[in-house]
């Protein structure tokens, strides 16, 4: 897997009119320092902001160009920063952008940060000029190391070129930047935990409300934003809102375009800049090439892991949130992972639910207690040892760990896939069931903790 994979050269001509985020990029695939990025029109759209704009104006056209969270959850941005106060007597604010990205098949943002850690900040500039935050975070995975070392230099060449720091671009607002490098906890790309985390404390999800432009790090108003969201934002603010609203096809509800990617046995696995409505078949066809030689494409899942999988025969959803809604799951992150013919699927949930089981925060009672029950039923099943009664548990617990069920969204995302497993490959379940076991009602089956 490469993270300069754009596919077949036919299909890829980017340019600032089509390719907002990697027009930029490198064919070497090394970063583009300051100069570099400087060359390439970039920090324009900072300039143009600080010179042009009114700090509402900006708000106002990031929320008309329809810019919606690229992290997974997909709340509109513009509608996010319009929640932070209009109070101007309040005058410590926060903008972190959550780089943590650790949902398992995802790696849209180390790229971005990797090679072009310049958009990062330029955006981050913009945004908190915006919103009035005078002090930003970028909450960094630990173990993106080079990630953490090209932004560090980022950072400090933007410093000497008066794009951070003290009275910018003579406009008389500060703006501090510091990257800071996360333990390396799944649940930490839950907002209030990181904010937990960045304040030094357990990274347990807070209750909501109070929401974090209200309340967030250490009490002052916070807007979390990730790392692909802000990097739409120069282009936003350079080119306008009607030319950001045509980049995605017709039908699609989202606008602009997205990193999407594919992995698995694939013959092209990597990451595209795409604009939303494309459809999942381009996307595993054109671009990731279809299956290998002697492979067959068995399930995909859209985005990450915690999103259900679907089959084949879905493919021609569109990539955006309502066209894969349509087919009964999340786009998640974009970044689709195709399952071949030889995976059984009852090993596969168990390995992905021994993973959310690990990064829960345990905090909640469902989530607690209610991933490692799930898991211990697939180990049984996987060694053929399972009871029957036990697909009937494991879907009571898609149900007790839903939407709304727990304190965040860990534990929905945890057994969406487990749900969307056992529908479309149940007898692969079934035959995990011991020929002489006793039935066991549904949920009746006691975990043994510490076992």
């Amino acid at each position: 897997m490469t993270l300069t994979s754009f596919g077949p050269a036919n299909l890829i001509k980017r340019s600032p009119e089509t390719h907002p985020l990697t027009w930029r990029l490198r064919d070497d695939a090394e970063p583009v320092w300051f100069d570099e990025y400087q060359a390439k029109n970039g920090y324009a759209a900072a300039r143009k902001a600080f010179a042009d704009m009114a700090q509402d104006d900006i708000v106002q056209t990031v929320k008309d160009a329809g810019l919606k969270g690229r992290g997974g959850a997909g709340f509109p941005t513009g509608v996010k920063w319009g929640l932070m106060p209009k109070d101007e007597s309040i005058n410590i604010r926060y903008l972190l952008c959550n780089a943590d990205e650790m949902e398992p098949n995802t790696w849209k943002d180390r790229m971005l940060m990797e090679q072009l850690p310049h958009l990062l900040i330029e955006g981050m500039l913009i945004s908190a000029r915006a919103l009035k935050t005078y002090r930003g975070y970028i909450f960094l995975r630990g173990e993106y190391t080079t990630a953490a070392k090209h932004l560090n230099r980022a950072v400090e060449e933007a410093k000497a070129a008066g794009l951070l720091g003290k009275n910018i671009l003579g406009s008389g607002f500060d703006f501090e930047l510091f990257v800071h490098t996360g333990a390396g906890r799944y649940i930490c790309g839950e907002e209030t935990a990181l904010i937990n985390s960045l304040e030094g404390r357990r990274a347990n999800p807070r209750s909501k409300p109070p929401f974090p432009a209200a309340v967030g790090v250490w009490g002052k108003p916070t807007c979390v934003n990730n790392v692909e969201t802000l990097c739409n934002v120069p282009a936003i603010i350079a080119d306008g809102v009607d030319w950001y609203k045509s980049l995605a096809r017709e039908g699609s509800e989202d606008m602009g375009t997205k990193l999407m990617g594919f992995s698995g046995k694939v013959k092209n696995p990597g990451l595209w800049e795409l604009p939303f409505g494309v459809t999942a078949r381009e996307l595993f066809e054109d671009y990731a090439g279809g299956m290998r030689d002697g492979y067959t494409l068995k399930a995909w899942q859209p985005g990450g892991a915690g999103t259900g999988f679907l089959l084949p025969e879905h493919l021609d959803a569109q990539m955006y949130a309502g066209g894969i809604g349509k087919v009964g799951t999340r786009m998640g992150t974009g970044l689709a992972m195709a399952v071949d013919n030889t995976v059984n699927m009852v090993s596969l949930l168990r390995n992905m639910e021994q993973f959310f089981a690990r990064e829960s925060c345990g905090f909640c009672t469902p989530c607690r207690d209610g991933l490692p029950w799930s898991v211990k039923l697939l180990m049984a099943l996987e060694n053929g040892e399972g009871r029957e009664g036990d697909i009937e548990t494991l879907l009571g617990l898609v149900g007790f760990l839903g939407p709304g069920k727990t304190f965040c969204a860990h534990a929905p995302g945890a057994v969406e896939p487990l749900g969307s497993a056992i529908k479309y490959f149940r007898s692969e379940f079934e035959a995990g069931i011991a020929p002489t076991s006793a039935a066991v009602p549904p949920l009746a089956r006691p975990i043994v903790v510490g076992a």
